[in-house]
């Protein structure tokens, strides 16, 4: 079996982006790992891709269409961030990154962003979208045509996306279980959840692997409500507001995505910092500024640079080498306290 980019960067310990930066001769790589690089690629027998060379020199860019749901969602910014370093690393080979921000969790304005995306023609998209069956049909009809689709931080259901890049929600959502239960004991927890969209993926599996989590460790508690933010922070504070007005027993916040700001402001509004524990996930400035308050117990993270960054690279490894099957990238789950936050 040929040698390629991928098994040099896991024997060095480094990116492929690295990799393919040693082997091309371009700067900004410490000279002891380049060494390190060439030794390991001449040990293992690489012999340079015909089509990568190829894919160097061609005439036309390779361009690269991402869709976000990041308007009013700072935790997008290192997402995105991830975008432009690969698109910066990848730039001799005339990578060119697109990023289209829509504000909504509407099907209408997601499948309207994924039609002028199709409408462009690039070479492979890297999207984050609401898991209904409008959208998988379309996604299907962009991989049918021959555009190459990565799902970035939240996976779309039974569709041909080359792969999907991204946090275990599931994961994410039996830790938060796991940690009320240290910090909680047997204590009752009358909880609230918070979530993003009953229409993404993820924010469903952070509240099944919490409930289910919850029961394993058979922690006393009952659900009191379920409400969507739209990832936006004032409408998390009015229906948070009416809820903690109309349901006093509530104790625990469980935030599952964005709209924690305006979640814990109804909190606050209402003097209950300290008589209600809330969960949280992301270190975005305001919900750090907020554990150091103590009006968060903790967060959860997922390392959302690194989500945009290995999604770009391995849409671009992909359409150098068509390489197959691409693995999915499963980013780390990082609890966060006040103790940690700068960790």
């Amino acid at each position: 079996m040929a040698v390629t980019i991928r098994d040099i960067a896991k024997r060095a310990g480094v990116s492929r982006g690295t990799v393919d930066r040693v082997l091309h001769n371009r700067k900004g790589v410490n000279e002891e790992v380049a060494c390190r690089v060439r030794a390991i690629a001449k040990e293992l027998g690489f012999i340079p891709n015909l089509a990568g060379k190829a894919l160097a020199n061609r005439k036309q860019p390779l361009r690269i269409g991402c869709l976000l749901p990041s308007i009013g969602n700072p935790f997008f910014t290192e997402v995105i961030a991830g975008f432009r370093q690969a698109e910066r690393e990848l730039s001799d080979f005339g990578v060119s990154v697109d990023i289209m921000e829509v504000k909504s969790f509407d099907r209408a304005v997601h499948l309207d962003a994924i039609e002028t995306l199709q409408s462009k023609h690039y070479d492979g998209l890297c999207i984050t979208t609401i898991n209904v069956e409008p959208v998988i049909a379309a996604i299907d009809r962009i991989t049918e045509t021959g555009t190459t689709v990565v799902t970035v931080n939240t996976d779309i259901s039974d569709t041909h996306r080359l792969c999907y890049v991204g946090p275990d929600y599931y994961l994410g959502g039996t830790t938060a279980s796991g940690l009320l239960s240290l910090v909680c004991k047997q204590q009752e927890q009358k909880i609230l959840i918070v979530t993003g969209s009953f229409n993404i993926k993820g924010h469903q599996e952070r509240i099944r692997g919490f409930l289910e989590g919850l029961t394993t460790r058979q922690m006393p508690h009952s659900i009191v409500d379920v409400i969507e933010s739209l990832d936006d922070n004032d409408k998390a504070y009015e229906r948070t507001l009416s809820c903690l007005k109309e349901k006093p027993e509530i104790n625990c916040l469980y935030l599952t995505a964005a709209g924690v700001q305006g979640a814990c402001q109804a909190v606050q509004e209402l003097g209950k910092t300290g008589n209600i524990r809330i969960l949280s996930f992301d270190d975005i400035p305001t919900t750090k500024a907020l554990i150091q308050k103590g009006v968060i117990t903790f967060t959860i993270c997922q390392e959302p640079q690194r989500q945009g960054y290995d999604a770009i690279q391995k849409l671009f490894f992909h359409l150098m080498n068509q390489q197959e099957p691409v693995v999915d990238t499963i980013t780390r789950t990082i609890i966060k306290i006040r103790e940690n936050l700068d960790d």
